[in-house]
């Protein structure tokens, strides 16, 4: 009886988990679709990113985070401008999508080893991004150089990265907030 129980209590969590997964990517989904104009606009994408790994543990968002990457690799129109397919992962700015996955992937192995507090969180999400920018401008460069030439490292920092550091941490900032709001409701 106990055991009919157990597996009962482990098919609920299993299906609780594929839920929240989902939800994870609808949210980034959404977000990605969500531009704010600036003068270099950008989407909430990372600020998603940010709050589901925050609100659904490393487990559960870097899954989120990986089928969202893999259903826009077929297709589906998940990305920042309701696009979508292989070529957007292939092309000079896929890299940045893929380092989302970093992300999810350092945020994971530093929760587990270091624990979940918060000064923990907030730096494995700040290195994760670190390695997400060093990524997808390796990424750009690679691709950029293919099709037009030669192109400096500090050109493509100018153009990939610096304008989206201040907006990323505000990003951050405000998914730290919204997980420890949200966070005490979530299984």
């Amino acid at each position: 009886m106990d055991n009919v129980k157990s597996q009962r209590l482990q098919n609920g969590t299993k299906t609780l988990d594929i839920v929240y997964c989902a939800i994870g990517v609808a949210l980034i989904a959404v977000c990605s679709w969500i531009t704010v104009p600036m003068t270099v606009p950008f989407t909430l994408q990372t600020l998603a990113v940010f709050a589901v790994l925050l609100l659904l543990g490393g487990e559960r968002g870097t899954i989120a985070t990986l089928v969202y990457v893999l259903m826009g690799a077929i297709g589906i129109p998940v990305f920042a401008g309701f696009s979508g397919g292989l070529g957007i992962l292939l092309g000079s700015t896929g890299g940045y999508i893929i380092g989302f996955i970093f992300i999810g992937l350092i945020y994971m192995v530093m929760t587990k080893v270091f624990g979940k507090k918060l000064h923990i969180e907030i730096i494995a999400l700040v290195l994760g991004l670190i390695v997400c920018y060093a990524f997808g401008t390796g990424w750009f460069m690679y691709v950029y150089m293919k099709s037009s030439g030669p192109v400096g490292l500090l050109t493509v920092l100018s153009w990939c990265v610096f304008p989206f550091i201040i907006p990323d941490l505000a990003k951050m900032a405000v998914a730290v907030i919204i997980s420890r709001r949200v966070r005490p409701y979530i299984k």
